[in-house]
């Protein structure tokens, strides 16, 4: 009887799962990989979809999330009965009794507060905007405006989550990681899902479950890029490790791979393992993609002298663009900043100076490199605010409220009419009036835009199938070309 152990009995007595993923997983995520292999050739990776299921307007994601809401009557909603009313109290045939936050559900008086900025109606559209916007106006003909959106959540926890993955609740997959399942990589060189946050923000929490993958394998999830000399984790190489030695480690790691697989269906193991190798592979990619020095002057001209500071907001707009170009599906930037609770008047202004000149300039950029057509665009936080006043109103300073019941979003690219406005609200800025939009509805057309049947891109859980419009929303047809 031979009583020699095989290679793989060796294995099993030496490593169980749990001491592999540990030894070999966790371990070796934090020394990083390095070095690419000699080919640089652009790859793609097909998805779930064997193909869309309808012809894509859309074939990449650019969402401009502003996070903290910002106010829709100080920027988009113009509302002439406001001024008119200034410091009445609103009147109990528009509320309609309908709930208030905690933090104005106690005042004896909810005083109506009128814009402090001049509105002008702009372009061949006639798109009212803010003179907060003058850039943003001066690309109207491009927008498509909602002012009709609405959701159940009336705090930014739940709202976002909501607006970021389709539900209130934590534990679903963000839009991001159903397009990379559904629809796969255009470039294996780059995540499918990116991630820019502006560096330095205040505001409500951005937390890593607005681009996790939830319930979906670990790497569709969204990769964070960062603002400094490493952009993304543990990419680099650790002192004195020479890159063929590397690349022999992550061979030997792939060998002891496929033997656990022998004994154990566990996706995770081939996950990480590919996580691993988009790594390897981003480790030439994203210096030259993160380095902006050869974009020319007049970008960063169009762009606002901000666009030269890494981390920026328009920075990453610039970065967003150089992304695309790149074959990245889904970009999604957070800009926080936007809860003007008090201080409204300066709190907007200056977000509006961080941010106006380059949202325009990243859809004139698109436009202008020809990739506006099948790029969408979308800006917008996680729902309105009142057109009541938080606290005392004064001729200083003056806040307003969470409003889940209406807010604005614009569109630009990928599929959606330009130059148009959607939905309308009542003369008091508070209940929408014309052509409702859930945010079921928002995320429904999105995917529609991509080529997807929302109610066909589905995902089993524990005994379920779920999918990111839960079991609601329709596309919104007359905002699509």
């Amino acid at each position: 009887m031979n009583n020699t152990p095989n290679r793989q009995s060796v294995f099993q007595n030496d490593f169980s799962r749990r001491q592999f993923l540990n030894r070999f997983g966790m371990g070796f995520g934090g020394i990083a990989l390095t070095h690419l292999m000699s080919q640089s050739r652009v790859h793609s990776s097909p998805g779930h979809l064997p193909s869309t299921h309808t012809p894509p307007k859309a074939k990449r994601v650019i969402y401009l999330f502003q996070s903290g809401a910002p106010s829709q009557l100080d920027l988009f909603d113009y509302k002439p009965m406001l001024q008119k009313e200034h410091g009445s109290d609103l009147p109990d045939s528009i509320r309609k009794g309908q709930r208030l936050t905690a933090m104005t559900g106690s005042q004896s008086q909810l005083p109506l507060a009128g814009t402090p900025f001049a509105f002008k109606q702009h372009g061949q559209s006639g798109a009212w905007l803010s003179d907060r916007l003058p850039h943003t106006a001066g690309i109207a003909d491009h927008l498509c405006f909602i002012r009709s959106m609405f959701t159940e959540a009336i705090n930014h926890g739940p709202a976002v989550t909501f607006l970021q993955t389709g539900s209130p609740f934590p534990g679903r997959p963000s839009m991001g990681a159903w397009l990379n399942y559904g629809l796969g990589s255009e470039n294996d060189n780059f995540p499918t899902f990116v991630i820019l946050v502006t560096k330095n923000k205040g505001g409500q929490p951005l937390v890593s479950r607005f681009w996790g993958s939830g319930f979906l394998p670990s790497k569709f999830q969204g990769v964070r890029f960062r603002a400094d000399d490493n952009p993304v984790l543990y990419l680099n190489n650790p002192q004195g490790i020479d890159p063929l030695i590397r690349r022999k480690m992550l061979d030997r790691l792939n060998d002891l791979h496929q033997i656990q697989l022998e004994n154990s269906d566990d996706p995770e193991i081939e996950n990480r393992i590919a996580q691993y190798e988009l790594a390897f592979r981003m480790q030439r990619s994203i210096p030259d993609v993160t380095n902006l020095a050869d974009e020319p002057e007049h970008v960063f001209k169009e762009y606002g002298e901000d666009a030269r500071t890494p981390g920026t907001y328009a920075s990453n707009c610039l970065l967003a663009r150089r992304l695309v170009e790149r074959g990245v599906r889904f970009v999604q930037l957070y800009h926080p900043g936007w809860d003007q609770h008090g201080n409204l008047e300066k709190a907007i202004s200056n977000q509006c100076k961080e941010t106006d000149q380059a949202s325009a300039a990243l859809v004139q950029d698109l436009h202008r490199r020809g990739l506006l057509e099948d790029t969408l665009v979308i800006w917008g936080g996680e729902f309105g605010r009142t057109n009541y006043c938080q606290g005392k109103l004064t001729k200083e300073s003056f806040g307003r409220d969470h409003h889940p019941r209406s807010f604005c979003a614009w569109m630009a690219g990928g599929g959606v009419k330009p130059g148009i406005t959607y939905g309308k609200t009542d003369p008091y800025g508070y209940n929408i009036v014309e052509r409702p939009v859930h945010v079921h509805d928002f995320h429904a057309t999105i995917l529609h835009l991509l080529g997807i049947d929302h109610e066909r891109l589905t995902f089993k859980h524990q005994g379920r199938w779920y999918r990111l419009t839960d079991v609601h929303g329709s596309p919104v047809s007359e905002v699509i070309s």
